[in-house]
């Protein structure tokens, strides 16, 4: 018996019923695709400046950009919260100027990571986009909250 009959009657049924599969990059099974997005995800695509038509992009990717995403949120979340208290008595960065400017910076990179994140979630209308938007958004309105808590301290400072 032939193990590849299976495949070629899904291929055939895959031209008859119109749709185009076509899989953008390393995926796990064909892709259709999607050219009836709901409104919301046509929002967000526009927003994000992602093509409104175009075939989803690979899982893989967004997954990775959310792996490092996690990595930087979790290296500045060490180094704002442990390190730096625990420097600034030792380098006396206290009543300087030098921990805001760090702390802002250090957001700013989040905010990035967070935004090229669900960016690349939205790319390849990954199964969870609109969750890790959720988080990402909290995350990203807390981020600019401390930092105008840091741009507060640099404008009493100086």
């Amino acid at each position: 018996m032939d193990s590849t009959a299976g495949v070629s009657q899904d291929r055939a049924a895959e031209h008859t019923s119109g749709q185009v599969n076509a899989p953008a990059g390393p995926c796990i099974g064909p892709r259709e695709v999607v050219t009836n997005r709901s409104a919301p995800d046509i929002f967000m695509r526009k927003l994000l400046r992602l093509p409104v038509d175009a075939p989803p992009t690979s899982v893989f990717g967004a997954e990775d950009a959310f792996g490092k995403s996690i990595a930087i949120s979790a290296i500045r979340c060490t180094f704002t919260y442990i390190v730096l208290p625990l420097l600034a008595p030792i380098l006396n960065l206290t009543g300087t100027v030098a921990a805001p400017v760090i702390g802002i910076a250090l957001g700013l990179v989040s905010m990035v990571a967070i935004s090229f994140s669900i960016r690349r979630f939205f790319a390849s209308d990954h199964k969870w986009r609109w969750g890790y938007s959720i988080i990402g958004g909290s995350i990203f309105v807390m981020l600019i909250f401390m930092m105008g808590l840091d741009l507060r301290s640099l404008v009493t400072a100086g």
